[in-house]
């Protein structure tokens, strides 16, 4: 009886198989892992927008603006308003926005700040002196 080496057919398969399911795993987990820097990037963004609201606009002028873009938040770096879809604050299918509130004459005495998260509950933030 004569003896060959080699792999059968069903270890073949075994070996394809576990090297698929595992790709697959490993997709799905780079997926998960940018999805969480993403969601970093969006907190970031909001509490550098919170920050130059209250340690800088506000204490400046006793008052939070109606809107916030580049112009109003100097005190920050303006790609900040912009999140990780390249959309800016308060457009359209933005993750970012500020909604403020009990305002007259362009002089608010309260915000909210939103981001709108992948793998976690939205991002709030509201002005601390209402």
């Amino acid at each position: 009886m004569r003896r060959s080496s080699g792999f059968t057919v069903i270890e073949i398969v075994a070996v394809i198989t576990f090297l698929g399911l595992a790709a697959f795993l490993l997709i799905m987990q780079q997926q998960t892992i940018s999805a969480a820097q993403r969601d970093a990037t969006r907190k970031t963004a909001i509490n550098a927008m919170y920050y130059s609201l209250e340690e800088v606009f506000y204490e400046e002028k006793g008052y939070y603006p109606v809107a916030i873009d580049e112009s109003v938040l100097k005190a920050m770096d303006p790609s900040l308003l912009t999140d990780p879809n390249g959309i800016k604050i308060n457009s359209a299918g933005s993750d970012y926005r500020y909604e403020s509130t009990n305002c007259s004459n362009d002089q608010c005495q309260s915000y909210t700040l939103t981001a709108d998260l992948e793998k976690e509950a939205d991002y709030v933030k509201t002005s601390r002196n209402d």
